[in-house]
């Protein structure tokens, strides 16, 4: 039998070879996406391993390090960021204290006082940039190059400099350390070390678990539609065989063995595929920076597993969609009218529903136990929707039936009524995509709105804050940390730089006024103390710059910076006087500076660096669309990954449709053909086939789009209690590009409805 089926296979006909190209080819993109997920999670492991070493010294580590290692020289270590046109550079600044210091991975030695290593991206950065916008924050020249063990990315910025030991001892986060840490960021207990730097591969690994689930819906339907091509030629053939003894093992053997040459032809191509584009893979900046292609591997598990589970998966969705030949010798020629499908559908659909539901207001606290609540939910949804579809498709060709007396709406609600589920087989992918799109636009918009920076201009989010707090003490609401004023020099320096509009210092509070802007901290048994400024400062800067009438001075939020961007802060039009001489107010110590620039990339890292070089033991001033972006940098992962989902999923559902359409004409040729010699025009025909596929495709995609967007609401509301918000114009352009293509996919069958219904084609064999 074997023999029988590849002889069937391979020889029989265009039909044969047709349908086995389709399958191969389904499968092919299936494994592409499979190997394309898993090497992305094997690589954004070692991604993260080689974070490892950034968090050298931190939490206990650096203690217990030395205590077990006191013969090797202690190295002096300090881990900041710096930023560079909204990049993030990781600067660690290192000084040995003897000839067996620990050496970083990806450098060959120490550098010494007055010496620099950077990664290559940052170089070529250091070559093309003035020095005084960047290369002046790093004292002395650079003597080599970091090397790839040390770098999660290719464009990874990172810069280690060299000092003295005296130099780093008096920088307050310096620590001594006797080894480099090599525990990835995900293995971090907080013992063997704290995550200063990394990301959270874990649930990235999720996220592309579940992405991966919804990308192979639409494929397994792609395969399962193909698998049905020719379906009723192939059913007779099967019939016949079992008129002339052959049994049901027999006849599954054959039907098995298609499946399973298509199904390895296809994963052959799909690591061809994989291999072919994985260079265009690793571009990907899932993590925040891009992945070195040759860290995109499979494991050996990972190549039996999708070897093997892929081929079987096909056969298993070939075996279900040709089950009905497994009735009888006589069950095909029997052609009876199916049950019609049951209210019953829609329940996995609500059960969906009411499990999102039900998480408002009871979400773990747990990440696991967060995915254990929502995936399922959102799974539960997806199927729900293929479940309840055929329903939802017999109920609209019922009402449309009553409705219309004309003769093409007649004849496809009479057939989509007797047959909803091959009326909806056709555009259940479609169905999907637009669900999925639906609920990841309201997902992603939803976040964006409440997390990114208003639309207060250029010069908002072009500002520039240096914040020098160590601390906040809640008994007393006062923060710990200061620097001296500004000098008239470095001040005169700032207001010359182009495209500086003004720079703001906010002081330490004597007077001990509340934060106006305050609105209660949790846990804090006071309310948080204002900072000081000046309102002849305030008044250059971009937005909330007014003061009371007359006042000098005036109290100010602490973070002032961030010009209440956060949904959380909600500022007053004027801030408040405060009983203290600009004179006065001069001469406290300075917790937060703020430069107010034009936004051009010059003005704000020319005063970036002459305020790093100002305070050379603080941390680096960053602009406010830097801080929303470190803050949303996961979220822009996640925002790619929905696009490329997105950008998969109508492709591959236009293929199920086009292969279902197509394949649904050849097999119903001959009634066609006995329409059009009764007299029925070649034109209602094409009506008749454009209504039974854009009929369904309109009735269930509104509620798909419905069911999309609620789901989005209800995880939204449970994990961050938003609300979603009215999609923007390309949202409704890529739903209307979307259905245009499809009615364009289906249009583009009608040519084959004139060559396959001519008088020939009504003869009985």
């Amino acid at each position: 039998m074997i023999i029988l089926g590849l002889r069937l296979t391979l020889s029989g006909g265009r039909e044969a070879v047709a349908r086995l190209a389709v399958i191969a080819a389904a499968v092919a993109l299936g494994v592409g996406l499979l190997l394309s997920i898993l090497a992305t999670i094997n690589a954004t492991a070692t991604q993260n391993s080689r974070n490892a070493w950034f968090n050298t010294g931190s939490g206990k580590s650096a203690s217990s390090q030395w205590a077990a290692k006191a013969d090797t020289d202690p190295l002096w270590w300090l881990l900041r960021a710096d930023h560079f046109d909204g990049e993030i550079i990781g600067r660690v600044d290192v000084a040995a204290t003897g000839p067996n210091s620990p050496v970083p991975p990806g450098l060959s030695r120490l550098p010494g006082p007055g010496e620099f290593y950077a990664s290559p991206a940052l170089s070529k950065i250091l070559h093309s940039t003035p020095a005084a916008e960047l290369a002046d924050r790093y004292p002395g020249h650079q003597v080599g190059t970091v090397g790839k063990a040390a770098l999660p990315g290719p464009d990874s910025l990172v810069v280690v400099i060299g000092h003295s030991p005296d130099q780093l001892a008096e920088q307050h986060d310096a620590t001594r350390v006797t080894s480099i840490t090599t525990v990835a960021p995900s293995s971090c207990n907080g013992t063997n070390c704290t995550v200063r730097a990394g990301i959270d591969s874990r649930g990235i690994k999720l996220i592309l678990s579940v992405a991966g689930t919804a990308l192979i819906f639409p494929v397994l339907i792609l395969i399962g539609t193909a698998t049905r091509l020719a379906a009723a030629r192939r059913d007779q053939r099967f019939a016949a065989m079992r008129l002339v003894g052959a049994t049901p093992r027999q006849i599954s053997m054959i039907s098995a063995v298609e499946s399973t040459v298509a199904a390895v032809i296809g994963t052959a191509v799909g690591f061809g595929l994989f291999y072919l584009f994985r260079t265009q893979l690793a571009a990907v900046n899932l993590t925040g920076t891009p992945y070195f292609a040759s860290d995109l591997t499979l494991r050996t598990s990972n190549i039996l597993l999708v070897s093997v589970a892929v081929p079987v998966g096909a056969t298993i969705t070939a075996r279900i969609a040709l089950r009905r030949v497994q009735v009888s010798p006589l069950g095909v020629t029997r052609r009876v009218t199916p049950r019609p499908p049951r209210v019953y559908r829609v329940i996995p659909l609500a059960a969906g529903i009411a499990e999102l539901s039900y998480t408002i207001g009871r979400v773990p606290r747990s990440t696991n136990g967060q995915i254990w609540v929502f995936v399922p939910g959102i799974l539960l949804v997806l199927t729900g929707l293929v479940i309840a579809g055929p329903w939802l498709t017999m109920a609209g060709a019922r009402v449309l039936a009553r409705l219309t007396s004309r003769p093409a709406l007649l004849v496809a609600s009479r057939r989509l009524g007797d047959d909803p589920k091959a009326g909806f087989r056709a555009v259940s992918g479609l169905v999907l995509a637009l669900c999925v799109t639906s609920a990841a636009v309201g997902i992603i918009g939803s976040l964006n709105a409440e997390r990114s920076i208003p639309q207060a201009g250029r010069t908002v989010a072009g500002a520039l804050g240096a914040n020098y707090v160590q601390g906040f003490d809640r008994t007393t609401g006062r923060q710990s940390g200061s620097v001296p004023p500004l000098s008239k020099a470095t001040l005169g320096d700032l207001n010359s730089v182009p495209g500086v509009k003004g720079v703001l210092m906010i002081h330490t509070n004597p007077l001990g006024t509340a934060d106006p802007a305050a609105q209660g901290s949790p846990g804090s048994v006071t309310p948080p103390v204002a900072g000081l400024a000046s309102c002849a400062e305030l008044a250059k800067m971009p937005a909330h710059s007014a003061c009371a009438s007359g006042a000098e001075a005036a109290s100010v939020p602490q973070n002032y910076g961030t010009f209440g961007t956060y949904n959380w802060e909600r500022w007053p039009t004027a801030w408040p006087a405060t009983g203290i001489s600009a004179q006065s107010l001069a001469r406290l110590p300075v917790q937060e500076i703020v430069v107010a620039t034009n936004g051009s990339t010059s003005a704000i890292e020319h005063a970036r660096t002459i305020l790093a070089n100002t305070y050379p033991d603080q941390d680096v001033p960053r602009t406010v669309r830097e801080d929303h972006a470190e803050r949303g940098a996961q979220l822009a992962g996640y925002q790619q990954l929905a696009n490329g989902v997105i950008l998969v999923s109508f492709p591959i559902a236009g293929c199920s449709l086009a292969v279902s359409v197509a394949g649904g004409l050849r097999d119903r040729k001959r009634p066609f053909s006995l329409l059009r010699l009764t007299g029925t025009p070649l034109g209602v025909l094409r009506r008749v086939v454009l209504l039974e596929s854009a009929v369904p495709l309109l009735v269930v995609a509104v509620v798909a789009i419905g069911m999309g967007f609620l789901a989005a609401q209800l995880f939204v509301q449970a994990q961050f209690r938003y609300s979603i918000r009215a999609p923007g114009i390309q949202y409704y352009a890529i739903v209307f590009a979307g259905l245009v293509a499809s009615l364009g996919v289906i249009a583009s069958t009608m040519p084959l409805l004139r060559r396959i219904t001519g008088p020939e084609t009504a003869r009985n064999e």
